[in-house]
């Protein structure tokens, strides 16, 4: 899968700076961009399969927890291209506050 706007996973981990967090949000979304990365998945199951607490929102919205799940990632997925395109990530508290199907990308 091609992964699209990573830059942005970067500035949230930057943000934390001085954070507990920091080192282990950072290897988190290192773990999951390699492993997206790599994957051809051709459908919601297949992500599934790779992520069994993943979360399904409509055809092309997905839900990664990350952290343990202290934190979210909101992704909007183009099997057919394989692409990922990353529409949001922040805490699992932040995330309540989103329309996770609408939620644009950015912050």
């Amino acid at each position: 899968m091609r992964v699209i706007a990573r830059s942005s996973l970067r500035t949230f981990v930057e943000s934390l700076e001085g954070s507990k967090d920091q080192r282990s949000v950072k290897a988190a979304l290192d773990s999951w961009f390699h492993e997206a990365h790599r994957a051809v998945w051709k459908s919601p199951s297949d992500v599934l399969r790779s992520y069994g607490k993943a979360s399904i929102v409509g055809p092309d919205r997905v839900v990664f927890n990350i952290k343990g799940n202290d934190y979210r990632l909101v992704v909007s997925m183009n099997y057919s291209r394989q692409t990922v395109f990353i529409k949001w990530f922040g805490t699992h508290a932040d995330y309540d506050k989103i329309d996770v199907r609408t939620v644009p990308y950015g912050r």
